[in-house]
């Protein structure tokens, strides 16, 4: 594994009923079927449609990306086969150790729990491995499957001004969501050290 900046490539995670890996350029037909659909053009910057020729354009970014370390881009598989998914870390910053995340799954593998569980299983690596303790989310409102999948791993809303984003069908409003988790388990472990130092470990 090499790594360039803070981010490692290549990596892949298993865990959480999902396999994340990273993408290649077998995966163009796949990619395609995924991104083209108007519920992703919807709460997405993706270009609508996304034919050949965009999904073409998605792969080699993702490869320089992940290559120059500024993000991880990784396919969301069930068993490290065909892509069901993409989840992503980006932008992030080392001196907040902030990052923001996104995820999105094929409209056919959807409600299985597979957004939940990349969502989970990256946010617990960049959290562990990467030393962020900010994780954030940009989320749609109006994008009640997004936000159930935001609190159900454990984000909530910061309070912050929305961000405008404009997309193929115009303009919405992005509300800003923080993982709460992470904060939860580094008080935990402070804790339990705390404990530990003073009356000794407990069985």
């Amino acid at each position: 594994m090499t790594t360039f900046g803070r981010l490692p490539f290549p990596i892949s995670l298993t865990g959480e009923g999902v396999a994340l890996r990273e993408w290649t350029s077998e995966d163009l037909d796949d990619l395609v079927d995924l991104l083209d659909e108007p519920d992703i053009a919807r709460w997405t910057p993706m270009p609508s449609p996304f034919d050949v020729a965009a999904g073409i354009a998605y792969l080699k970014r993702a490869q320089q990306g992940r290559v120059t370390g500024q993000r991880i881009q990784l396919a969301i598989t069930a068993d490290g086969g065909k892509p069901l998914g993409e989840v992503l870390l980006f932008g992030m910053d080392l001196g907040l150790k902030e990052a923001e995340l996104g995820y999105l799954v094929g409209a056919p593998f959807r409600r299985r729990g597979l957004a939940s569980g990349a969502l989970g299983l990256l946010s617990g690596f960049a959290h562990g491995a990467l030393g962020l303790s900010r994780l954030l989310l940009r989320i749609d409102p109006a994008n009640t499957a997004s936000t159930a999948v935001a609190r159900r791993c454990g984000f909530r809303l910061t309070g912050e001004p929305p961000i405008l984003q404009e997309g193929p069908y115009g303009p919405s409003s992005l509300d800003t969501w923080e993982l709460v988790e992470a904060h939860a388990d580094i008080r935990r472990d402070r804790l339990r050290n705390v404990a530990t130092r003073r009356y000794g470990r407990r069985p």
